[in-house]
């Protein structure tokens, strides 16, 4: 609340993929943990408004960025409609062409407008081949909670609750079948392939849970041809059922909200999960935690790594996009073994190898 007394409004802009949007979610309910009085605007994709479901104080606005507001006259548009919602500042959470040239319409106004550092130089030195520093950068998450200080709201984010469990709807019932075996969910895909642990690695993983009969294989992916592998997937293991392209995103945060683990490359679906506070195991190929992308709250036990003595010029990029020649393989020094060791010591505590 200002000194007038009144409450604060205040502008969140992060339009990108849906990793980075999710990553929003543990800033944002800290910060309206320990500012009630404030109510946010979430600028955002159509598609990832479920993300935001269920939040306190915090509303959607959509960006028809490939349409409606595409280019300046778009973004004018855009900037028109957000005006008579009378923000008090604007917290921008990605910091691209895009955002910055709503900064300039905000001025007009005198709004204060904070934007991310995106540790652009650290994560260039992190990368890079030669003279590399390696060495663990701030996070995502806390470079978003750096931007609400900059506006005068500094969070704490030690002790940010995770959502709670939704209730799953009929539909998502009928899909998955409740009984008494526990929930793995599993998400072989990323955007790039140097994120991707080899499919044939991952049935690898799947069949030995599936023996085990004790457990539930939940697939996740989108577009079709993913559809395609996890279906195919599916119909070789009794215990696997393919989720991909049969649930609408809310759907799915409902289902992975309700897992016991999450098994995920570096990739959006870590994020949505560790969101609920579900044990997330991560796969990393040419990416690495050091960059800042890490579940929220998990415990880093619970990444597994390729072998750096063995390619030592990871991370090589920041998202995955670069892999030098030589090493296309690096996922598979993470072997089969070993995940299901983890996913294992998740899924039963208490029981001794």
């Amino acid at each position: 609340m200002d000194k007038k007394g009144k409450h604060t409004h205040i502008l969140v802009i992060r339009l990108s993929a849906m990793g980075d949007v999710a990553m929003t979610v543990p800033v944002i309910c800290a910060l309206t943990d320990q500012y009630p009085e404030i109510q946010l605007t979430v600028l955002t994709k159509k598609p990832f408004r479920p993300i935001f479901d269920g939040l306190e104080n915090v509303e959607v606005k959509e960006a028809d960025v490939k349409n409606r507001h595409k280019g300046l006259m778009g973004l004018w548009r855009l900037y028109k409609e957000l005006k008579p919602l009378r923000f008090d500042a604007v917290a921008d959470l990605h910091n691209v062409l895009r955002s910055r040239i709503l900064k300039k319409y905000f001025a007009l106004e005198s709004i204060p407008f904070a934007q991310i550092d995106k540790g652009r130089k650290d994560k260039k030195a992190l990368t890079r081949t030669k003279n590399k520093v390696f060495e663990q950068l701030k996070s995502t998450h806390e470079r978003y909670a750096d931007v609400f200080t900059k506006l005068g709201f500094p969070i704490d984010l030690s002790n940010t609750k995770p959502l709670e469990r939704v209730q799953l709807s009929e539909k998502v019932l009928g899909l998955v079948q409740q009984d008494t075996k526990k929930w793995v969910g599993i998400a072989p895909f990323a955007a790039h392939e140097g994120k991707m642990y080899p499919l044939e690695s991952t049935k690898e993983v799947i069949k030995a849970l599936n023996n085990t009969d004790k457990y539930k294989i939940l697939l996740f992916g989108g577009g079709a041809k993913e559809v395609e592998v996890l279906e195919g997937l599916a119909k070789d293991y009794q215990n696997a059922e393919c989720m991909a392209g049969k649930l609408s995103l809310s759907e799915e945060l409902q289902l992975i909200s309700n897992l016991d683990v999450m098994l995920s490359m570096d990739s959006g679906n870590a994020h949505m999960a560790a969101n609920y506070g579900i044990p997330v195991l991560t796969l990393w190929g040419v990416t690495h935690p050091y960059a800042g992308f890490y579940p929220f709250g998990q415990p880093m036990e619970n990444a597994l790594l390729a072998d750096r003595e063995e390619y030592p010029l990871i991370p090589t990029s920041v998202y995955g996009n670069k892999v030098p020649q030589g090493y296309e393989n690096a996922m598979n020094t993470i072997k089969p073994k070993d995940i299901l060791e983890k996913l294992l010591g998740v899924l039963e505590p208490n029981t001794k190898s």
